[in-house]
């Protein structure tokens, strides 16, 4: 049977194993559009190319398969930069498959024309224009190899309008895929293994640094396994949360900027930091030359160029974490076998369970006053099914998410961590309800990220797609509100969007959603049992929370970890303490970037 370009790309999804795509179709992707009609793979239309693909990304997150999504030429192409630069910080692996106008305009300025291969070179593993039908199977075969092998992250295939009409002289799609020059390391070099694990056994302050790589590999148990073996505490990245449990008695919690104190005080008083699939970002790290000062470094990840690109690294590792850590149980077994004894952690335990029981996370509800935003998401947790995903935009709600909801399993927690996109929660949390439509997804979160897509709570309505939203609408743009405070003495200058606009439980009824809306503390637990009661459709909760409330704890951007400072009360005593000459400015170093 003949076949064309277009039912190519079509077939060769199906043989990857996709069950669902999200796009939306335009002039030069619509040929590939016509045989989807025939096709067992589910489309979702989203309201825009951008929604779409961090819809892919949603459902790479929860499910742990490569996420697909569909765009036309020039514009449509264009609005998938976001999504596609979100997928490559935080290595999720996804395939955007974009139209493009006829080879013979290319270079022309064509109607809808741009050169989305270059556009989107620095923010994607591998792109390619595809330039016969012949090439279409075996393009998009390695487009989810690459996707999905080595450090993840997205791929982009840009086929001419012209070559999806073409007739194939064959179809051929391999059944394995070989990439000269492609060949990422997955065992770590056994030298450094080995000396990994006797650093590890000598280590009296040693923490786990667990990161998004962790995830990744679906290494949690090794890793669980590993720190129970030598009783090591952990710490979980923004990425990683889940990865370890929470309610484990060896985690501490998450570091950096927002991270918990103990977690983040851990890493600074540590002497071996064992990195884990994470990447020494800044978020983390704070001021770098003051990071973990006395701490050798471990060092392992499956792409090469991470290591040492942040914080010097005294045992460098370059291979699959869950595989690495393998290695490490094997040896360490070895060595345990040979009579070698762990170096004495008591002291080092006694320590990290003090500050744990001292430094717990805080905040005051006052029972008539404004509505709380921690008060709302301990609610959530509270409330919420065992294996529940949460997902979230970013700000301030994204933190307070990360902080105060006990994660026990990986993929139930989705975010977007490196490159910090608003917007990212309402298409994210479509994604993830799709590929997992047993789990109760609940979306938290801010009313200016919220903003940034709504257009999507069309796309779960009519798709029947029932996400809960959470928004914590405290009116402004919070996390900028709380850094003009901090930093630009009090300042404000355009943040306000204000709590009425739109009107989110009729912009609900609008969009086929049910809408509620609470602004007491003493209705959280009643609006929430209300909008979990709904199933079949999904619902907006408007939370009205209080525009002052700050997150903490907070390490001052550009400073040293060690400046962690847990509530405002702290905050002003030590900017008085400094205007008297008496410490550190913790403004020295500007504003958050």
């Amino acid at each position: 049977m003949e076949m064309t370009g277009a039912q190519a790309v079509i077939r060769s999804l199906e043989l990857a194993g996709v069950e669902v795509v999200f796009g939306h179709p335009g002039g030069a992707i619509l040929p590939a559009y016509d045989p989807m009609l025939e096709s067992s793979i589910r489309h979702v239309l989203a309201r825009h190319e951008q929604g779409a693909g961090h819809m892919a990304e949603g459902y790479a997150h929860a499910t742990g398969r490569v996420g697909v999504c569909i765009a036309t030429s020039g514009p449509g192409g264009t609005n998938l930069v976001t999504p596609l630069a979100d997928a490559m910080m935080d290595s999720i692996p996804i395939v955007a498959i974009t139209g493009q106008v006829a080879t013979s305009a290319v270079g022309g300025d064509a109607f809808q024309e741009a050169d989305i291969t270059g556009i989107t070179m620095p923010v994607t593993k591998h792109n390619e224009m595809v330039a016969t039908a012949d090439r279409i199977p075996g393009a998009i075969a390695e487009a989810f190899h690459i996707a999905s092998t080595g450090r993840k992250g997205p791929v982009l295939i840009d086929i001419p309008k012209d070559v999806l009409a073409q007739k194939l002289t064959s179809f051929d799609y391999p059944e394995r895929v070989t990439l000269p020059g492609y060949k990422p390391t997955v065992r770590g070099h056994s030298k450094m293994v080995r000396e990994a694990v006797d650093v590890i056994l000598a280590a009296q302050r040693p923490v786990i640094y667990a990161g998004g790589g962790i995830v990744a590999s679906g290494a949690h148990e090794v890793l669980k396994t590993l720190a129970e073996t030598l009783e090591l505490p952990v710490v979980t990245t923004l990425m990683a949360r889940g990865a370890f449990p929470d309610s484990h008695p060896q985690h501490l919690g998450m570091p950096g900027m927002h991270g918990h104190w103990t977690a983040v005080t851990a890493l600074q008083r540590a002497d071996l930091l064992i990195g884990l699939g994470t990447r020494f970002d800044d978020r983390v790290t704070g001021k770098l030359d003051a990071f973990a000062p006395n701490a050798k470094v471990v060092h392992v990840d499956v792409d090469p160029a991470e290591i040492g690109k942040n914080k010097a690294v005294d045992v460098p590792i370059v291979g699959d974490v869950g595989t690495v850590m393998g290695q490490m149980l094997e040896v360490l077994q070895s060595r345990l076998d040979d009579g070698v004894e762990q170096a004495d952690t008591s002291a080092w335990w006694d320590q990290l369970r003090t500050w744990l029981a001292d430094h717990p996370l805080r905040h005051e509800q006052e029972p008539d006053g404004p509505l709380k935003p921690q008060t709302v998401v301990r609610a959530i947790d509270a409330r919420r099914a065992e294996d529940s995903i949460i997902v979230t935009g970013v700000g301030q709600h994204q933190m307070w998410a990360s902080q105060l909801i006990h994660y026990e399993t990986p993929r139930n927690w989705i975010n977007s961590g490196g490159l910090g996109t608003m917007g990212f929660c309402v298409p994210a949390s479509i994604g993830a309800k799709v590929g997992r439509p047993e789990a109760q997804v609940i979306a938290v979160d801010g009313d200016g990220s919220f903003q940034m897509t709504l257009q999507e709570l069309a796309t779960a309505s009519t798709e029947r797609i029932p996400v809960i939203f959470a928004v914590l609408n405290n009116g402004v743009l919070g996390m900028v509100r709380q850094w003009q405070e901090l930093f630009y003495d009090r300042r404000f200058s355009q943040i306000e969007l204000g709590q009425d606009v739109p009107d989110l439980v009729k912009l609900a009824d609008a969009m086929g959603a049910v809408g509620f809306r609470c602004v007491k503390a003493e209705d959280v637990d009643a609006t929430l049992e209300k909008a979990f009661a709904v199933k079949d459709t999904p619902v907006l909760i408007d939370f009205r929370v209080d525009p002052e409330e700050k997150v903490f704890p907070m390490v001052p951007a550009g400073q040293s970890n060690d400046t962690i400072i847990e509530n405002m009360d702290e905050w002003w005593a030590r900017k008085a303490a400094a205007e008297r000459g008496e410490g550190e400015d913790l403004t020295s170093a500007g504003p958050p970037s």
